[in-house]
């Protein structure tokens, strides 16, 4: 085999990605996966119910277009086939449970070394390359903090990676820690379900509808973020008025002044029919991943 002249950390959608420009350019490269598959996390340790959050056209990988019969909100299963002809079609071939432990770049030679364990055999593996891309996620490692009370609560906890649907919530009463696409998609999906649902933000955040997201990401192509906020920042208060009663808070910056600023909108859009039992209640949290 060749000489690498990059290595990727991570199969994931960005992993997936860089080594399919890699190969569009003929450029040797390897792939180094800790788990057994690609896009472990879309396959392992994701909810039932999840799509993408925004639309298909913004979230298609370099290359290859998402098929004309995909629905504009992309389901994981549809996902997950859309991967798999993307490996397939690059002909991806990731080197599976390969724990990178130790990179460091050698300015003699002017090349990174790396050190991955390989999780069956427990061996320590030694690569290097001139370019390393680190395209291990920021959501790859579930973190549960340590809470007070947490150890004699005698209800169930779970992280949202270990959550795959409501139905073994009716008529129970279920926190959400967290706002984000998870913590707001998971809390509607309880809800559904028909438990009795409240959600816990720390933070000021934006209630935009994914049609809203959508006008302010064709937006950005003409104007600048500072118009767009405004814009977005109107028109959510336009539509679903003041959240304060509700213990939401917008924040100082508008909606796109951060990417993780957006937030879906459809438990919000159920409580304003009156059919959604989630109760939000906008505390100080600890920090965690939802």
């Amino acid at each position: 085999m060749e000489d690498p002249v990059a290595i990727i950390v991570g199969a994931g959608p960005s992993g997936l990605a860089t080594s399919a420009c890699l190969s569009h350019h003929s450029i040797p490269h390897i792939v180094l996966e800790r788990e057994d598959c690609y896009a472990s996390l879309w396959r392992k340790y994701t909810y039932d119910r999840l799509h993408l959050h925004l639309r298909k056209q913004f979230c298609e990988l370099p290359h290859v277009s998402f098929p004309d019969s995909y629905p504009a909100y992309v389901p994981k299963n549809q996902f997950l086939q859309y991967l798999e002809d993307y490996v397939s079609h690059f002909k991806i071939s990731p080197m599976y449970q390969r724990s990178v432990e130790f990179a460091s770049f050698d300015e003699e030679a002017r090349k990174w070394n790396v050190k991955a364990k390989n999780v069956s055999s427990g061996e320590i593996e030694e690569y290097s390359a001139r370019f390393l891309v680190v395209a291990s996620g920021e959501t790859s490692n579930p973190f549960i903090p340590e809470l007070e009370g947490l150890n004699t609560f005698s209800g169930e906890f779970l992280h949202s990676t270990k959550f795959k649907n409501g139905k073994t919530y009716r008529d129970k009463n279920v926190l959400v820690v967290g706002s984000g696409n998870s913590g707001m998609e998971i809390a509607l999906d309880l809800a559904n379900h028909g438990a009795r649902t409240s959600i816990a933000i720390r933070s000021p955040i934006h209630i935009l509808s994914r049609e809203m997201v959508y006008l302010g990401l064709t937006l950005m192509k003409y104007f600048s973020t500072g118009i767009v906020d405004k814009v977005m920042a109107m028109l959510s208060k336009l539509v679903y008025g003041d959240l304060s009663k509700h213990g939401i808070i917008r924040p100082a910056e508008g909606p796109f002044f951060h990417e993780s600023c957006l937030r879906e909108v459809s438990s919000f859009r159920r409580r304003h029919r009156e059919e959604n039992q989630v109760r939000v209640r906008s505390r100080s949290c600890p920090r965690w991943k939802a």
